[in-house]
């Protein structure tokens, strides 16, 4: 019999039920299935993401109805497909480990026929010897076929299982309803950009030429408030028992994928740098992504755990969507971010709910000793990412833009981002495990400028300092500078000012 003939038949049935196939084989469909992470296991740099096929291949309904209750360009359908690729990776897997597993018997029998046998003996066992040798060449001639074919069964399926969201908390509702509330104020309030330009905090004019759109430069007290709250929200929580960590800006893009972003998309909000020069380097759009690559590929002790962790970074986003906020520090191409990162046990299966619920905690305890009216948001599926579990968004009522804006988020992603990233906890008997992830803003710095400005501004077109921040910024009341602010003497005004400077010529001694 042919040592093809086992693959063919359990191709069979597996092929009938993919929705796609060509010649018994599927077909890649819709979107590319390149994947960073996958090429960073290629390489030898990691190991392979250890997927739960198992749910999926077993609760496949449920699966595909949590898809299409997520945001996120997968559909139902998808899901089908990725079981069908996954079930084809399963049968070439085993017809692979049966054939190798012949070729080593086939291996001891001539060896064995050889080294023993006298030369009469080995004679009469000739033609046994040449079956078996015969028969070793087909079976290698065969798995020439299967490993190619393996290798890209393997690629498509990371390719598209990597794309797969979390599994969605039982509480996490389809849709919330929002109610407003004001503060009221006995003045028409101004918006962050109109006080911060008063002020001398925030320079946001005469900008395209320098830094191009959505930059912004904050002066003076303005950039003061920045490290401000930087530090504040540093110290409350160290004193929290968190590891400050300093973080890259730049990483690789299997680390992104990882964590559940897509920095090859289109329309991504990943910056990349030049591919030519820095191949495979992203900037950051969020410190969680340089502590999960802290993390990526190592194992926490169990007596350590849960891993608290903070860090202050540079966060650099594409903002691909020119239509929203055009002006003002709500969305910007670059901004400071206080990041809260933990890795949890997996032995309850509660431990990360408790410390998401810890985190949202000390989100609260940070904004409400800004005195900022805020509201807390149990998001809905179709506002969930694809690593969250589930999701807190927190809002703060924004005056000068007459809503509430998100100013933090908090995510638990259980094993999503670490089953992916190898990270992993090694217990006392020293077996591992996967451990959860969670993840939180403190404080995103230019938005928590604009609650702070717009909420504590007076009549007078000043600014009060929260008590809980005066320390840090040694100031009561924001007030105008008592320098001028510079004047923009170049092209494209109205009036631009007569003449151009007088040169002086250097006298050569």
């Amino acid at each position: 019999m042919n040592p093809q003939t086992s693959y063919v038949q359990r191709m069979a049935p597996v092929a009938r039920h993919c929705v796609r196939q060509r010649a018994g084989l599927f077909t890649p469909q819709r979107w590319s299935s390149r994947s960073s992470l996958y090429e960073h296991v290629r390489e030898g740099y990691s190991d392979k993401p250890e997927l739960d096929m198992t749910l999926v291949c077993e609760h496949t309904d449920k699966v595909m109805a949590n898809v299409e209750s997520r945001k996120g360009d997968l559909r139902g359908d998808d899901v089908r497909d990725i079981v069908c690729v996954w079930q084809q990776l399963q049968a070439i897997r085993r017809d692979i480990s049966d054939l190798e597993e012949q070729k080593n018997h086939i291996s001891d029998t001539v060896r064995a026929l050889v080294v023993s046998e006298t030369l009469i003996l080995f004679h009469q066992s000739l033609p046994e010897y040449n079956q078996a040798r015969q028969r070793g060449r087909e079976i290698r001639t065969t798995l020439s076929q299967l490993y190619p074919r393996e290798s890209e069964l393997e690629q498509e399926h990371y390719g598209r299982a990597l794309r797969l969201p979390n599994t969605t908390h039982p509480d996490v509702v389809r849709t919330h309803v929002l109610t407003h509330t004001h503060i009221l104020f006995d003045f028409k309030p101004k918006g962050h950009v109109e006080l911060g330009e008063e002020l001398g905090l925030i320079r946001q004019r005469h900008l395209a030429h320098v830094s191009g759109h959505r930059s912004y430069y904050l002066r003076g007290v303005g950039a003061r408030l920045q490290t401000a709250l930087q530090n504040l929200a540093l110290d409350t929580l160290q004193r929290r028992g968190f590891i400050p960590l300093v973080v890259p800006d730049m990483l690789k893009g299997a680390v992104f994928e990882g964590c559940g972003m897509q920095p090859n998309a289109h329309r991504s909000q990943v910056y990349s740098l030049d591919p030519a020069r820095f191949p495979d380097l992203n900037l950051a759009g969020t410190g969680e992504v340089g502590v999960a690559g802290y993390f990526m590929d190592h194992a926490v002790n169990w007596k350590d755990l849960p891993v608290r962790t903070v860090c202050s970074s540079t966060c650099y986003r594409a903002e691909t969507d020119t239509g929203r906020e055009t002006w003002g520090l709500y969305r910007v191409h670059h901004f400071n971010k206080v990041e809260m990162f933990g890795v949890t046990a997996d032995e309850t299966g509660e431990e990360s709910s408790h410390l998401l619920d810890e985190f949202v905690s000390l989100q609260k305890e940070i904004f409400s000793s800004l005195e900022l009216h805020y509201r807390v948001l149990d998001m809905p599926t179709q506002e969930l990412g694809p690593p969250a579990y589930r999701k807190y968004d927190i809002e703060a009522w924004m005056p000068g833009r007459n809503s509430y804006g998100e100013i933090s988020s908090g995510s638990n992603c259980t094993d999503y981002q670490s089953r992916r990233l190898n990270i992993l906890y090694e217990k006392e008997d020293g077996t591992l495990q996967y451990a959860h992830t969670v993840n939180a803003t403190a404080c995103a710095i230019p938005r928590t400028i604009i609650a702070i400005l717009e909420t504590h501004q007076t009549k007078e077109g000043t600014v009060r300092v929260p008590r809980a921040l005066q320390p840090y910024l040694g100031l009561e009341v924001i007030e105008k500078p008592k320098y001028s602010p510079l004047k923009y003497i170049g092209p494209n005004q109205p009036s631009r000012p007569e003449g151009r400077p007088t040169l002086k010529h250097a006298v050569l001694s």
